[in-house]
């Protein structure tokens, strides 16, 4: 369970700075602690394609992922992060991502920040 929340957190923090450096990725509320709370959330629903469909898009792309050399992981990141920007719109999540390029680089740079996240918070449940 705490290895969740770990992870979690890392998600929510690399959303943060991908919205914090990106115009075009916007996660809006009425307060700071809305924010916050609209950032944990959608960090829940990016999780969740994370963990439940990106494997099956992995797989199915996997002859691409030979093709390209690693490449066409930057374009599944970007449509996991505009999936979970679908999602986040039908579950009235203040949180949107506009265009593709725009997923591409943000799911470039929540990748980093994920990493660099994970590397430094504890992962031991």
């Amino acid at each position: 369970m705490k290895n969740f929340v770990v992870k979690t957190i890392a998600n929510a923090g690399a959303l943060a700075v991908a919205v914090w450096l990106l115009d075009k990725i916007t996660l809006s509320g009425d307060s700071t602690g809305k924010e916050i709370g609209t950032l944990l959330l959608v960090a829940l629903v990016f999780g969740l394609v994370n963990f439940l469909v990106k494997p099956i898009v992995q797989v199915l792309t996997f002859p691409l992922f030979i093709l390209t050399l690693g490449l066409i992981t930057l374009v599944i990141n970007a449509l996991m992060l505009l999936l979970t920007s679908w999602l986040a719109d039908k579950l009235d999540l203040s949180f949107h991502v506009e265009g593709f390029w725009t997923a591409v680089l943000g799911g470039l740079i929540i990748s980093v920040v994920s990493w660099a996240l994970n590397v430094v918070l504890p992962d031991k449940d």
